[in-house]
């Protein structure tokens, strides 16, 4: 799938106590409520975007230019462009993780099927689209990388290097997807551009803010 960050309160000055007990870990039906929450919330917003023609970042971005610049099918792109990304997950996130990144890919592209066919969307602001639609996705992402999964791709890349180096995961999206959106400048409406890019920073800084090394363990 940038705007000035609003004042936020200090974090505290050092991290709370170590109780000395592992956190716990989450349990196979809250990893399941977390998928399908999760994948709903940005199939939610992938519906909006695309209502009003808005772009996505993300491999599904990049796969979207690469048609549109060579005529090759979407899928072909697609599929070709998350190898190395699946290939990233099995070998340093895990088994589990890449098992999970999986099915959040194959709940995603239901969502965005029947979501469509459940809701009918009259009039939307291109504006509402972007902010609206980028919060549902950041939040629904944010569920997925909480439960050590996500929508492959960019999303497996920006976890490695989040636990590997530290960089936030939020940071590192931003900075991949607004690149892609603003090389569809060649292909798409000035106007289209611009609300894809707020959908990006709303969608990314939701990341930054919420997804810290450190936070939240998740498990």
């Amino acid at each position: 799938m940038s705007a000035t960050t609003p004042t936020m309160p200090a974090p505290p000055a050092t991290n709370p106590p170590r109780t000395g007990t592992a956190p716990s870990k989450h349990r196979l039906h809250e990893d399941i409520q977390a998928l399908l929450t999760g994948t709903l919330f940005v199939g939610m917003g992938v519906v909006l975007f695309n209502h009003v023609g808005l772009l996505s970042g993300g491999t599904a971005g990049l796969a979207f230019l690469l048609h549109y610049a060579t005529g090759v099918s979407f899928s072909v792109w697609f599929f070709l462009i998350n190898l190395p990304f699946y290939w990233l997950a099995w070998r340093r996130m895990g088994p589990a993780f890449t098992v999970k990144t999986f099915a959040a890919v194959g709940l995603l592209s239901i969502w965005a099927y029947l979501v469509p066919r459940w809701i009918s969307i009259g009039d939307l602001a291109p504006g509402f689209a972007a902010v609206a639609g980028g919060l549902l996705v950041g939040a629904g992402m944010l569920m997925l990388f909480r439960h050590r999964a996500s929508l492959g791709g960019f999303n497996v890349m920006v976890l490695y290097l989040q636990e590997r180096f530290g960089w936030r995961a939020g940071h590192v999206q931003m900075a991949l997807d607004c690149a892609i959106v603003l090389t569809a400048f060649a292909l798409r409406e000035p106007s289209q551009i611009a609300w894809s890019v707020l959908g990006a920073v709303v969608l990314n800084m939701t990341l930054a803010i919420n997804h810290r090394p450190g936070r939240y363990m998740a498990v």
